[in-house]
């Protein structure tokens, strides 16, 4: 039975930050990325279609923009932890 060291335990939690800090620039960036994205389309509708001229309001056009920034941001950033987490498991299993 190992016991767990104060070294490893430091370390562990050193790798964990430096995963969530990767992974919140990741989604970051892929929320700037989505806010450009959704925001040409929505604002060329509002312009151009009178449906949507009729029917969504700046609160509306906001709305639609920030969604779509929010969920880029959370989708990358919890792939990324996934993807490091998984990395980081195989990386061990193969030093024991």
């Amino acid at each position: 039975m190992s016991t767990v060291t104060r070294a490893y335990l430091d370390q562990r939690l050193a790798m964990a930050k430096r995963c969530s800090r990767e992974a919140a620039m990741a989604g970051a960036k892929a929320a700037a990325v989505a806010t450009v994205a959704a925001a040409v389309p929505t604002l060329a509708s509002v312009r151009m279609l009178p449906w949507a001229k009729a029917h969504l309001n700046p609160a509306g056009q906001a709305l639609i923009i920030s969604t779509v920034a929010g969920m880029a941001y959370f989708i990358v950033a919890d792939k990324t932890i996934l993807s490091m987490a998984s990395k980081h498991r195989l990386r061990a299993r193969r030093s024991i």
